[in-house]
């Protein structure tokens, strides 16, 4: 089968959807198939700047007014028997009138709740707004929709009530890197950590500052148990903003902090493996991929009750509703004072992790796209 994938701008630097892409293009090809990826090219942006300000309006020209032209361009040329667009926010890129079919995968619409009014954590500007029901409508020209989640499936249901083409859920997949991994190879990639941070025993957050990642929740888990235990909390991804830190100063516990920005795979492996617990207290995600990554890793997992975390842990995790911070603390002493219950769920959480490795992603989306590509179902949707 030849099939082009359509990724993400790079100066964006959505590593979750950089490594989304990734991942199907490298199953994809592994399976035999004809694969070409391509993205909206940088013209005007640099991948020296965030995309704020100016240059975010300068990478909304590359993106939507060069890259839509473009993109459609090559895939009407190259004669594919499946275009995806990895990433729904490219959805925009989808024409209206067109000979091969489309399948986007649906991370979540949460940024196009948000537009909508609805209260997900995620308001939009006056231009949000444009764009997130530019996507919406993008959605709607798909022949087919991967959802990562049941979540994610039932938000496409009820914003695209009319939808006439596929809708169903293949979830993410675990990144490569992420499984079993020796203790001494992990507590050597931690040595730096340690010795400069004198860490110790700690629970391990992932994640950026959005509001809807409830990192505050986290901090005020640690310090409901301050007084029982001693460990510490890394928090690996973005750097604290300085609300978070004032707020760590008035709770006591901005010793106990640990930063780890933008962590390479290695050593956000090594993270979870020494980690007592992963807490994940996110009110609104589209599937929740470090629950998997620590499950794979042998790191039991507290996470929010929120659909769809329930869906994606399993039986292998806590859950605690998400702005409970009592909750999500009890558990973490329940984790470090009961070793059999932390061996089991760890033991579940490895077990529940297999579901999401990348041969089912890929055989999930292959599936689909022979569902496209049945000619009985073009005669029917004709």
């Amino acid at each position: 089968m030849k099939i082009l994938l359509i990724g993400n701008y790079q100066p964006d630097a959505q590593a979750s959807m950089l490594r989304y892409a990734g991942l199907v293009r490298g199953g994809l090809l592994d399976a035999g198939h004809d694969v070409t990826m391509i993205a909206p090219r940088r013209v005007f942006g640099s991948a020296r700047h965030a995309a704020i300000g100016i240059w975010k309006w300068i990478g909304y020209v590359d993106k939507y007014v060069l890259g839509v032209s473009s993109l459609r361009r090559v895939a009407a040329r190259g004669a594919f028997d499946i275009v995806h667009v990895c990433d729904h926010a490219n959805a925009v890129y989808i024409p209206t009138r067109r000979t091969t079919p489309y399948v986007v995968t649906c991370h979540d619409l949460l940024a196009v709740r948000g537009a909508l009014g609805e209260d997900t954590d995620c308001p939009a500007s006056v231009t949000g707004v444009h764009l997130q029901r530019a996507i919406l409508q993008g959605l709607g020209r798909a022949d087919a929709i991967a959802c990562v989640s049941s979540a994610t499936r039932a938000d496409a249901q009820r914003l695209l009530s009319a939808f006439p083409g596929i809708l169903t859920v293949v979830p993410l997949a675990l990144n490569s890197p992420f499984g079993a991994l020796d203790d001494g190879v992990a507590e050597a990639r931690l040595g730096p950590i340690r010795a400069r941070a004198k860490l110790a025993a700690y629970v391990l957050h992932v994640g950026s500052n959005q509001r809807r990642k409830n990192r505050a929740c986290a901090l005020r888990a640690l310090s409901s148990i301050a007084s029982d235990w001693n460990g510490k909390i890394v928090m690996a991804g973005e750097g604290l903003t300085p609300e978070l830190w004032q707020l760590a100063r008035q709770l006591g516990i901005a010793e106990r902090i640990v930063e780890v920005v933008k962590p390479s795979d290695d050593l956000l492996h090594a993270l979870y493996r020494g980690a007592a617990a992963l807490l994940f207290p996110s009110h609104f995600e589209g599937f929740g991929w470090p629950i998997i990554e620590a499950q794979a890793c042998g790191c039991p997992v507290i996470c929010s009750d929120r659909a769809p975390f329930p869906e994606v842990a399993g039986d292998g995790a806590i859950l605690c509703e998400a702005d409970d911070e009592r909750a999500f603390g009890a558990a973490i002493l329940r984790l470090v004072r009961y070793v059999e219950y932390r061996d089991e769920l760890r033991s579940r959480g490895n077990v529940n992790a297999a579901r999401f490795g990348r041969r089912q992603l890929v055989s999930q989306l292959l599936e689909l796209y022979q569902q496209v590509l049945r000619p009985e179902r073009s005669a029917a949707a004709a």
